[in-house]
C-alpha cells in the first residue's frame, strides 16, 4: 500500500459537526469527510485490491465510494488526520488475507482410547447397580 499516492486520491470535505456545542459548532465546519474511491485507486497492488474491495464491499455507497467522517476534535485539521488514520487502518486489516480454515482430523488410536474409556465408566458405574 502507497501512502504517498492514498493521500492524492483521497478528498476532504468540511461541515458543520452535529449534536451539541453552542455558538461554535454552529458557525465553524470542523467534522470531516473522507471519500474514497477504492476501484480507481492504484496505491495498492492486484491482490492487495481486490481483498480490501472484498473486505470492505458493505461499507460502500452505491456509487463504489468508501466514506469515512470524523468530528471528535475541534480542529478542523486534526479531523483531518485521524479520518485519514480510521482509513488506514480500516485498509491494512482489510488488506490481510484471511486464513483457510482446515478440517482438523481426529487419530484413530485418540477415538479409540476415548470409547474404551467410556466403556470402562460405564462399566464401574453397571457394577455398583445392586443384583437381586
Amino acid at each position: 500500500m502507497d501512502l504517498n499516492q492514498l493521500e492524492k486520491e483521497v478528498s476532504y470535505t468540511a461541515v458543520a459537526s452535529s449534536g451539541p456545542g453552542g455558538q461554535h459548532a454552529n458557525k465553524v465546519a470542523t467534522k470531516v469527510l473522507l471519500e474514497f474511491d477504492i476501484e480507481k485507486s492504484s496505491a495498492f497492488a492486484k491482490g492487495e485490491h481486490s481483498r480490501i474491495l472484498d473486505a470492505l464491499k458493505d461499507q460502500l455507497t452505491k456509487d463504489r465510494m468508501l466514506k469515512i467522517s470524523c468530528q471528535e476534535s475541534r480542529s478542523q485539521a486534526s479531523n483531518k488526520e485521524m479520518a485519514f488514520t480510521k482509513l488506514i487502518k480500516l485498509l491494512k486489516k482489510a488488506a490481510i488475507p484471511k486464513k483457510v480454515r482446515r478440517k482438523r482430523v481426529v487419530p484413530a488410536s485418540v477415538k479409540r482410547k476415548r470409547l474404551n474409556d467410556k466403556k470402562k465408566h460405564s462399566e464401574k458405574k453397571a457394577n455398583r447397580k445392586f443384583k437381586p
